[in-house]
């Protein structure tokens, strides 16, 4: 039992190493989040639209940038690739800070401020990605899920105390301080990224890339679907709160993440012990009925419950569908897989906007909701065919290799 606790630990500290250099992303990503709008419209002088554009332009580059990251963890290792990120997170917050400087002249300030969200964009991607491959490779795959996880742990982790840390800062210190902040954090990080352990990079013929996306694209289509209801929650509470004339519409978002953590800590092992397909099920039927309280709620006690179930049911969504579809591939293509997998999240988040917008337009704000439950159980029934197939697959292997004591003989 000791041994076993000992190994459990080491398991636990080899993956909370790797999924650091996550947290140091995140946070960074989240320092500029809610000071960054304010900055372009008031200090600048420039419009609204330009300064949504401002956010939403480093979701374009992790949108656009995914697949390359993917291919060059597979191929250079995940090692390199968090270090790639690190360093242009380093220049991220070099340009950032030079735009802070800058703000007298507008236009100079604001070219360089898309362009620390570009790079920070690509940082994003590297790290998110890598972090989870050099984990894996750290603690073996019978562990994906738990690195998985736990990489979900510090990212939202780290946005929740990115944002008001960046206010805090840039109430105190100014916009500067942002930038010069951002550009302290990878740059301490990446002399310990450098000197933490590399994984053997799998060798092998590797898949072509349309092959491994075909595998994975049903799985992302599943993740899509789940993360609709968190991107409505995350873009929209506020208003929805606000059109019905309710107060504490940060707590529902507070409840949301605080159970969201909760659940990946208390529950992440469950993945390994039921089947990511079955856990995927529970858990997207779960965020389904959250949803739907929000739709139904008539004061703002039944939304923040609503909203409190949705996080307990979206937590292992991800990892859940994300252990499934790499093991779909060969190893040596993981990276790939984990790179096209994280698109359709980014690709959700995207989309929300518009179309909750949309269907806010003419239905009002509680059909946001009940649109994104239905999407949420079209993913339940995704899942269900998706396990149906793989049972399928793996019944002629299971005939063809009946159960007897392994000889060694290849």
């Amino acid at each position: 039992m000791a041994d076993a606790s000992r190994s459990s630990s080491t398991v636990l500290l080899s993956i909370l190493s790797t999924v650091a250099f996550t947290f140091i992303t995140y946070l960074t990503i989240g320092l500029s989040l809610a000071v960054l709008p304010s900055f372009v419209h008031t200090r600048l002088g420039f419009g609204a639209m330009l300064a949504g554009l401002a956010i939403s332009t480093q979701y374009v580059a992790t949108l656009l940038s995914r697949p390359q990251v993917g291919r060059m963890a597979d191929a250079k290792g995940p090692k390199r690739t968090v270090m790639t990120g690190l360093n242009m997170c380093i220049v991220s917050g070099t340009l950032l800070l030079l735009g802070a400087l800058a703000s007298g002249l507008p236009w100079l300030s604001l070219g360089l401020v898309f362009l620390a969200r570009l790079a920070l964009g690509c940082a994003e991607s590297c790290v998110g990605t890598g972090a989870i491959a050099w984990g894996m490779g750290q603690v073996g795959h019978t562990h994906t899920a738990r690195v998985i996880s736990w990489n979900g742990v510090a990212t939202y982790g780290a946005l929740a105390a990115g944002a008001p840390l960046g206010v805090l800062i840039a109430h105190r210190c100014g916009f500067a301080a942002i930038g010069a902040v951002s550009l302290l954090l990878p740059l301490a990080a990446l002399p310990l990224a450098r000197l933490k352990r590399a994984t053997v990079v799998a060798t092998g013929e590797r898949s072509p890339f349309r092959t491994v996306a075909a595998r994975v694209v049903p799985y992302g289509i599943g993740l899509a679907l789940g993360s609709i209801g968190f991107g409505c929650i995350a873009t929209f509470i506020t208003l929805f709160y606000a059109a019905h004339g309710w107060d504490d519409a940060a707590l529902a978002l507070t409840l949301f993440g605080v159970v969201f953590v909760g659940v990946r800590f208390i529950f992440g092992r469950t993945i390994p012990w039921l089947g990511g397909y079955r856990v995927a099920m529970a858990s997207l039927a779960i965020e389904a009925i959250g949803l739907i309280a929000i739709c139904l709620a008539n004061d703002a006690r039944m939304a923040g419950v609503g909203a409190a179930i949705a996080g307990l049911g979206f937590s292992l969504v991800f990892p859940a569908l994300g252990v499934e579809a790499v093991h779909r591939v060969p190893e040596h293509s993981r990276g790939s897989a984990l790179g096209v997998y994280s698109v359709f999240m980014d690709v959700a988040m995207a989309v929300t906007g518009p179309l909750g917008g949309w269907i806010a337009s003419g239905m009002g704000y509680n059909a946001i909701y009940g649109f994104a439950a239905v999407a949420a159980m079209g993913a339940v029934l995704l899942a269900l065919v998706l396990q149906a197939q793989a049972a399928r697959e793996q019944a002629p292997a299971a005939a063809g290799n009946p159960a007897c004591p392994e000889t060694g003989d290849d």
